[in-house]
């Protein structure tokens, strides 16, 4: 057996496809691959490209199901607290306000948090702090929501703050429980997220499911949780980022992972989820929404009129010499 099939990991170069091209100056510069899948309203497989049944870590694409079982823990957030819960949030001052406003709920201080200090992901913000001669700090974290909405669960519900990261704990089993029962297939794999929670391997079949029912959902914490999202796009990303301006544009449901991973649900409860195997982002919305198009679930001049306001532009110097685009293969 050689080494590459002792290895645990996501779809191998041969099992991808060309996703995406970069062109500069008329002439092919990158090439994102990878695999995609797009569900339709019933939750049917209606376009699959590469392969998409192989387990990938969802990273941030699985916060909607964190969110959902702080949500059906028994914790009432308002509903931009609710999104802060499942945000990858750019730490502009709104959004950290939301932050310091659930901890404040749980009686608990920043230090509590367990995700690692970062910078803002908002270049105003960030800016700031550095003019003021500050420094990264936990709640600057693009996951501190996240992981506030947890520590209030862990309070409101008598569980232990210091080892909430912990596998085991009863907060993480749950969050364990709501990803299988959503997704509708068993974690093959945990692993530690970049913000330290645990994070569950799922094909992208069962993270496109996921969020689909979620976002098919007519009552309960799901439709508490998508209609906060809809109502407060700017607070899942930040004011001209990517999540934010599908979520206002478009009314669609959408959350992005690092290492490439990207989920989408449409208002009919579509839902296409991609990973790109080299761990762009660049390309992960123009393509997610090309999916939809492509099966219907949104119409092209819908994702047309989106283009201009996505970073897919190349430049040279301060000219435009070229352009990210969805690959002729697909």
């Amino acid at each position: 057996m050689t080494d590459q099939q002792h290895e645990t990991g996501t779809a191998r170069i041969d099992q991808s496809v060309e996703l995406a091209v970069v062109e500069r100056s008329g002439f092919v510069e990158s090439r994102h691959i990878g695999s995609a899948v797009v569900l339709d309203a019933t939750g049917e497989v209606a376009l699959s490209v590469g392969s998409p049944e192989l387990p990938v870590y969802p990273r941030s694409c699985m916060k909607p199901f964190q969110a959902l079982a702080v949500l059906e823990s028994g914790v009432e957030l308002d509903p931009v607290q609710t999104v802060l819960a499942t945000a990858s949030h750019a730490a502009t001052p709104a959004h950290i306000e939301v932050v310091r406003s659930i901890l404040a709920r749980a009686g608990l201080g920043e230090d509590a948090l367990g995700c690692p200090p970062d910078w803002p992901g908002d270049s105003a913000a960030r800016d700031g702090i550095i003019r003021a001669h500050g420094h990264k700090e936990r709640i600057l974290m693009n996951c501190s929501g996240k992981h506030a909405a947890m520590l209030l669960a862990c309070v409101q519900n008598g569980w232990d703050t210091t080892s909430y990261l912990e596998p085991g704990h009863p907060l993480q089993q749950r969050i364990l429980a709501v990803v299988e029962r959503e997704t509708g297939e068993p974690v093959v794999h945990s692993g530690v997220d970049g913000c330290g929670a645990p994070v569950h391997a799922m094909s992208l079949v069962a993270l496109a499911r996921g969020v689909g029912r979620i976002r098919r959902a007519t009552d309960g914490p799901a439709k508490q949780l998508t209609d906060s999202i809809l109502a407060n796009g700017w607070a899942i990303d930040g004011p001209g980022r990517a999540n934010t301006v599908v979520i206002d544009r478009l009314g669609v449901v959408a959350k992005l992972g690092a290492e490439g991973v990207m989920v989408m649900a449409t208002p009919d409860g579509s839902s296409v989820a991609l990973k790109m195997l080299d761990g762009s982002l660049r390309a992960a919305t123009l393509v997610a929404l090309t999916l939809l198009a492509r099966t219907g679930a949104l119409t092209a001049v819908e994702v047309g009129g989106m283009t201009a306001d996505l970073d897919l532009t190349i430049h040279g110097a301060a000219a435009p010499v070229g352009t990210i685009r969805v690959s002729p293969t697909l």
